[in-house]
């Protein structure tokens, strides 16, 4: 087992900072601006020789009682409760703080191993800025910049010194699909994450923007490994006015086109918006395979509930390949049909099609339907052959492809997505002109004999044929 290091502090001592510096990314959001972390934040050690976890938390206020400020610390408690060692960091700058002094007691109390981290000490005299902090009572403190990397190395050194060193295991033969859950915000993409993994991993609050960065988190549902990530909250970027929120929106956007499959999620309780309908446009373009969830079905008279079918069948029309499900994420009511639904989702994204199959179904679809005559001539559809995956990408050669319409591209896509079970995936078909061998080439001299032939051809037509 990997050993794991959890960063803690109170807000804005730089623990986002140094853990994109030990995982050598830029996964945690990182401003001058206290509470921007909130849930916890799970990384792959990069800096060092040997393999460990990093987990980033929110800035940890024990003396919380209510508000987001509690649902954080809660979420720190967790962390350090999963520790194998537990990194405090501290600000320099600042000296110690009595808010330093009541989590030095929370950390001591828990019973895990601790070190005290003295963060932005650059041009600093490291024994004069550590020397205050030994009041803490966690052993000799550690001064570096996380910024600028000062320390840094050493500070991995010394948190690993008392785990034993192991081999990492080998990577997982199978790829673990992601799934990223986006939406609008406060439609419920977190009590749905909390949902699937059966725990309150990340914080579900009554608050539109509660969740800030993109959250990667393992788990495993019916035997088979996952990555779920879950994402801030889009809205329209008129109505986006914090530096903070635009950042977020920059990440959800990044976790689309990293994950295989996106759960869509709009609120029942509300109409389908302009938003929902971008959104799941931008999804369209990436080539995600979707799933769309419509949350907060529970407790929805029936007259509501036709409205909100109706309005999707009209705003989301687009989405016809994709499955629908009516969820209560607060409940779990049909969770589990949704995830049947992603792996089917996932499975027509990643399918792979043979080309003599492929062939032959381009060639049975001309026969019953030929591509209609453009210009003077009428396109010639060959052979085809799978191009690429997630999505799916068939490349179908010919001549006069130019001449292909739109709409013959739909009928294809639909014959291509009925043979080969396509579902809840984007499908695109190319068209590829078919390459002339002789052009650009110019015709070799005649030989003495070819000459001699030619002539002879000629003189039996004329005399033949007068």
């Amino acid at each position: 087992m990997k050993p794991t290091l959890v960063l803690i502090g109170r807000p804005n001592v730089g623990k986002s900072t140094l853990f994109n510096r030990l995982t050598r990314s830029r996964d945690a959001l990182v401003a001058d601006l206290p509470g921007l972390t909130r849930d916890r934040h799970y990384g792959h050690g990069a800096l060092g020789d040997r393999p460990y976890l990093v987990v980033d938390t929110g800035g940890f206020e024990p003396v919380a009682k209510d508000g987001i400020l509690h649902h954080m610390a809660r979420q720190t408690r967790q962390a350090i409760d999963e520790a194998d060692k537990v990194v405090f960091l501290v600000d320099a700058r600042q000296g110690l703080t009595p808010m330093d002094k009541a989590i030095a007691v929370t950390v001591r109390q828990s019973g895990r191993q601790a070190m005290v981290v003295v963060n932005k000490a650059e041009g600093m005299a490291r024994a004069v800025v550590a020397a205050e902090f030994f009041e803490l009572g966690l052993g000799e403190p550690v001064a570096i910049s996380a910024a600028h990397g000062d320390g840094v190395r050493e500070l991995v050194e010394l948190a690993l010194a008392d785990f034993p060193q192991e081999k990492e295991p080998p990577a997982d033969a199978e790829k673990q699909p992601k799934i990223a859950v986006v939406g609008r915000p406060n439609v419920g993409k977190s009590t749905l994450v909390n949902s699937l993994l059966g725990e309150d991993r990340v914080i579900a609050f009554d608050q539109a923007g509660t969740t800030r960065d993109s959250i990667y988190i393992d788990f495993e549902h019916g035997g088979r490994c996952y990555v779920l990530i879950d994402t801030a909250g889009v809205r329209k970027r008129g109505k986006i006015f914090e530096a903070v929120e635009k950042f977020s929106v920059v990440k959800t956007l990044q976790a689309i086109e990293d994950a295989n499959v996106v759960v869509l999620i709009v609120d029942a309780q509300q109409d389908i918006s302009d938003q929902d309908a971008s959104l799941a446009g931008f999804i369209l373009e990436s080539g995600r395979a979707l799933v769309l969830a419509v949350n907060k079905w529970d407790g929805l008279d029936a007259d509501r509930r036709n409205r909100i079918k109706g309005d999707i069948a009209r705003r989301l029309n687009f989405l016809g390949f994709a499955r629908c499900h009516y969820i209560s994420a607060l409940t779990g009511s049909g969770v589990r049909l949704l995830m049947k639904s992603v792996n089917e989702a996932y499975a027509a994204a990643m399918v792979k099609m043979p080309t003599p199959k492929l062939s032959r179904t381009l060639q049975d679809a001309v026969a019953k339907q030929p591509p209609p005559v453009s210009g003077l001539r009428r396109p010639k559809l060959r052979y085809a052959h799978q191009g690429g995956s997630n999505p799916p990408i068939i490349v179908v050669h010919g001549t006069s492809v130019d001449g292909v319409g739109d709409s013959y591209r739909r009928y294809l896509e639909k014959v291509f997505r009925e043979v080969f079970k396509l579902s809840g995936t984007p499908l695109r078909v190319q068209f590829k002109q078919a390459h002339n061998p002789y052009a650009g080439k110019k015709a070799a001299p005649l030989t003495k004999g070819e000459v001699n032939r030619a002539r002879r051809e000629r003189r039996f037509r004329k005399r033949a044929f007068g």
